[in-house]
Order: structure tokens, then sequence, then C-alpha cells
């Protein structure tokens, strides 16, 4: 059993940045593929971004692609996903999840966080 705990949310204007953090509260090995969704109020939770054990191969949604970029860092076990030029739309609470494939598919992934909230303001 993995549990992940994400850190690195809060509140900030539109335009602004952050960089959401994933690792595991315990050992585990490095060699899953990590992904992050979101889930808006009222929404389904959707893919954001996605990528592999190596770091090698990573996938975003078409709504992030040049704003948003996910990195790993398998010495720290951790995964990153730095948020730049933040909107109001971003707003959500954001989850990691960890799974043997780096895909959009939410049903893929067998481990999930609790979630951190993001709000934008405009």
């Amino acid at each position: 059993q993995v549990q992940l705990v994400e850190s690195g949310g809060g509140l900030v204007q539109a335009g602004g940045s952050l960089r959401l953090s994933c690792a595991p509260s315990g050992r585990t090995r490095s060699s899953y593929a990590m992904g992050w969704f979101r889930q808006a109020p009222g929404k389904e939770r959707e893919f954001v971004a996605a990528i592999n054990w190596s770091g090698g191969v990573t996938y975003y949604a078409n709504f992030v692609k040049g704003r948003f970029t996910i990195s790993r860092d398998n010495a720290k076990s951790t995964v990153y996903l730095q948020m730049n030029s933040l909107k109001p739309e971003d707003t959500a609470v954001y989850y990691c999840a960890a799974g043997p494939l780096a895909t959009s598919t939410l049903t893929a992934y067998n481990y999930w966080g609790q979630g951190t909230q993001v709000t934008v303001s405009s």
C-alpha cells in the first residue's frame, strides 16, 4: 500500500505560480508512473499531467500545455507540478496518483493522495 501526500497548494492571483509536490508517506519503490489530476466543484476529476518512472516521458492535458511542467526526483521519491500563468479556471483540488503506466486514464492509477486545494483569484 502506497500513501501519497500532496503539498504546495494555496491561494494565488491570476498570472501567478505555484509548485505542487507529492511524496509517499513511507518507503516505496520509485518505479511507479505518476500523474496529476484535478477536480473542480461540481465537475469530474480530470487529467492534468503524467510522467513515467524514469522521468523521460511526460504527457499533458491540452489546457495546461506550455503553462504546467511535471517532473520527478526519484532520489527524493517526489513528483512535482510547476504551475505558471495560473488562471481562475485552474481552481480545483489537485490530486497525485501512482500506477504502473503514465497515462491520462484515471482508472489506471492504483494509489491516490488526499488532494491539495489550489485557488486562483481574478
